[in-house]
């Protein structure tokens, strides 16, 4: 028996047609616990060219640091008006805009606690899988004991913190590929 590779496949652009009904720009509802918080940003590729049919997953925590999800087990106030997910699309020059709530921290690996942090997957066409990132907050009195923050080299880890302009809108760009201002992305 023979066995014959087969093309690889992209995330993109055709997710469009099955996922766009999930898209969710504001995770957070009236009665939402939490300090509501809007983070902007653009996606490009490594020449600085748009990204125009980006999709952006958002995963979180609630505001006190428990996920909706039947494996997070601690004892933590669950906010039944939070969910913790989100689907954001970029428009046609690469910008998004979400809010949502700054989440409280969550425990690590070994009894460690991990910062504050939303799980970010970003799908595009060209991509054979979709890439796995989070965003930090800056300024977070945790991020300097974030176990895996702690893993990215010092000068890396710049791509992963999300910045509040003057406006209070918290600033964070994707950046795919090609400088060394590539944001950070995780093997799963």
């Amino acid at each position: 028996m023979t066995l014959n590779a087969t093309t690889s496949h992209t995330v993109g652009p055709y997710y469009h047609i099955g996922l766009t009904w999930l898209n969710r720009e504001d995770l957070t509802v009236t009665a939402t616990l939490g300090e509501r918080v809007a983070i902007s940003g653009q996606v490009v590729d490594g020449n600085g060219d748009v990204v125009n049919d980006a999709m952006l997953e958002v995963w979180q925590a609630n505001a006190a640091g428990k996920y909706a999800h039947p494996e997070d087990e601690q004892d933590k106030a669950l906010d039944p008006n939070f969910e913790g997910f989100g689907r954001v699309p970029v428009d046609a020059e690469g910008r998004f805009r979400f809010t949502t709530v700054k989440p409280g921290s969550v425990p690590g690996l070994k009894g460690t606690t991990q910062a504050p942090h939303l799980v970010v997957l970003v799908f595009a066409r060209g991509l054979v899988k979709h890439l796995l990132t989070r965003i930090y907050f800056d300024g977070e009195a945790l991020n300097g004991d974030d176990p895996l923050l702690a893993c990215v080299p010092a000068e890396r880890r710049g791509t992963l913190i999300a910045q509040a302009d003057a406006a209070g809108v918290y600033q964070w760009n994707v950046i795919l590929q090609g400088t060394d201002k590539e944001t950070v992305f995780f093997d799963y």
